[in-house]
């Protein structure tokens, strides 16, 4: 693993999420409810920032644009391009259903530490 230190645990209060550079990757850390997620901050859809992506009970992330939605713990996807209605089928087949990266996360010595190599 390479782990590369990203951000200070105080930082990313519970319910926040920021974006950070990590090896030329745009990568969206979240704190959910103590648990800190590092995903793409890239959709693989059409390639739109997640950054304001709905995060559902079930613990999804939800594409704010065609409102894809990936399991922030694997990056699975839970349902592909749902809109608009009628044209979101379509707009789905643009590009195939494919994951959303996910990266390991620790918290060591007050900070964050994100592994994109993985």
């Amino acid at each position: 693993m390479v782990w590369t230190k990203v951000l200070a645990q105080e930082d990313l209060p519970a319910g926040s999420r920021q974006v950070v550079k990590v090896a030329e990757q745009k990568v969206l850390l979240l704190n959910q409810a103590g648990t800190i997620y590092a995903v793409s901050n890239v959709c693989p859809h059409l390639k739109l920032p997640m950054k304001s992506g709905k995060v559902t009970p079930e613990g999804d992330i939800v594409c704010p644009f065609h409102r894809s939605a990936f399991k922030l713990c694997s990056g699975e996807v839970s349902q592909w391009t749902p809109f608009p209605p009628g044209v979101g089928k379509v707009l789905g087949m643009i590009s195939k259903e494919q994951k959303l990266p996910v990266f390991p996360t620790k918290v060591e010595a007050g900070s964050i530490w994100v592994d994109v190599a993985a």
